[in-house]
């Protein structure tokens, strides 16, 4: 049915819980996993009020390393399931369109993913990633809850 499955993760609670069934699935399926997480990049003017300035590169560096920690922590829990999985971490300002061309770069034919991301507002946020990837991707899309 599907051999490759595409699992992007921001590391929230829900993706994690997400990142347990989509194992699962893969497991029963013998299918294999891709799983990304995207770097935003510092959406802003590194000026803020009173001229003070943020560190864009701190925060790049930040956006990467939690990225990078969570692909290696979805690839370690597949791999202990016996499930083979590859890594790929992106960056990006527009999320779902990461996901949408990661799904046709790797060849998945279906993109595994939790309804939503963190809370406030970036659960919105993220939460219109979602719906995002459902109206443009070309692979059945399976939404976690």
């Amino acid at each position: 049915m599907y051999q490759t499955i595409l699992l992007p993760s921001d590391g929230s609670e829900l993706s994690k819980a997400a990142t347990a069934a989509a194992i699962e699935l893969a497991r029963k399926l013998g299918a294999s996993l891709v799983a990304m997480s995207v770097a935003e990049p510092y959406p802003y003017s590194p000026y803020v009020e009173f001229g003070a300035v943020v560190d864009v590169q701190a925060f790049a560096d930040a956006m990467q390393a939690a990225a990078h920690t969570c692909v290696q922590e979805i690839g370690a829990a597949a791999a202990k399931a016996g499930v083979p999985c590859t890594t790929h971490v992106a960056t990006s300002l527009s999320p779902s369109d990461e996901i949408v061309r990661t799904a046709q770069e790797y060849n998945c034919d279906l993109i595994f993913m939790a309804t939503h991301g963190h809370g406030g507002l970036q659960r919105l946020l993220l939460g219109s990633q979602t719906q995002r990837v459902l109206a443009h991707a070309t692979v059945p899309v399976l939404v976690y809850r």
